[in-house]
């Protein structure tokens, strides 16, 4: 805390007043948005977390039908089978305003098939984890989505904290202290005055 460099006047008095009077505004509004951003950013983490489990449980049985395809199947055949897909993915970014926080919106748009090969060669066990893999990647997608809002509500809380921080534990106290410190000059020199007035008035009457 510390003494604003500013002149011991009235009219600096009445500025300070209407500064600290902005200040704590400014301090109620960034607090409720600080508080907002937390629940929002609790809710994105949760979400994340149960779509990360969703994910992470799908792509293991995919791989897992992957790897007995492999082993069941020859290399050249795999390779080719694998050749065959018609699948096309086309990933769209859009952006909401949710609290003043850019957040992405990822829209998957998909076509073709990825299992279109023939199936005299083949494993099921392939048609399966391939299968997979294209139910999968739309979650993916989904998942990187909540991540990167997640990433961007903690970006926004962390210059909002310090914007509450710089108000609550600079400007409002320096302010106050600012404030003290015009008041006690003021009366100083309003108690001055008064002396100076008395003094000059006994030595008229002493005169007269």
């Amino acid at each position: 805390m510390a003494i604003l460099n500013v002149n011991a006047t009235r009219m600096a008095l009445l500025t300070l007043k209407k500064k600290i009077k902005s200040a704590k505004r400014g301090h109620k509004l960034l607090k409720d948005k600080q508080d907002g951003l937390m629940q929002k950013f609790m809710e994105v983490i949760r979400e994340a977390k149960a779509v990360r489990e969703e994910v992470e449980q799908k792509l293991g049985a995919a791989f897992k039908n992957f790897i007995r395809a492999n082993s069941l199947m020859e290399e050249e055949m795999l390779e080719g089978a694998l050749l065959y897909s018609t699948a096309k993915t086309e990933l769209k970014v859009e952006t909401k305003n949710v609290m003043s926080v850019r957040i992405p919106h990822f829209k998957l748009e998909t076509e073709g098939e990825v299992v279109s090969y023939g199936f005299l060669q083949t494993s099921g066990e392939l048609d399966i984890a391939l299968q997979s893999f294209q139910d999968t990647f739309p979650l993916l997608i989904k998942l990187a989505e909540i991540e990167k809002s997640a990433e961007a509500l903690a970006e926004e809380l962390e210059k909002t904290r310090r914007r509450v921080n710089a108000l609550e534990y600079r400007m409002i106290p320096d302010l106050k202290d600012t404030i003290k410190f015009i008041q006690m000059k003021l009366g100083e020199m309003e108690r001055g005055a008064i002396i100076n007035t008395m003094v000059v008035k006994a030595k008229i009457q002493a005169a007269a």
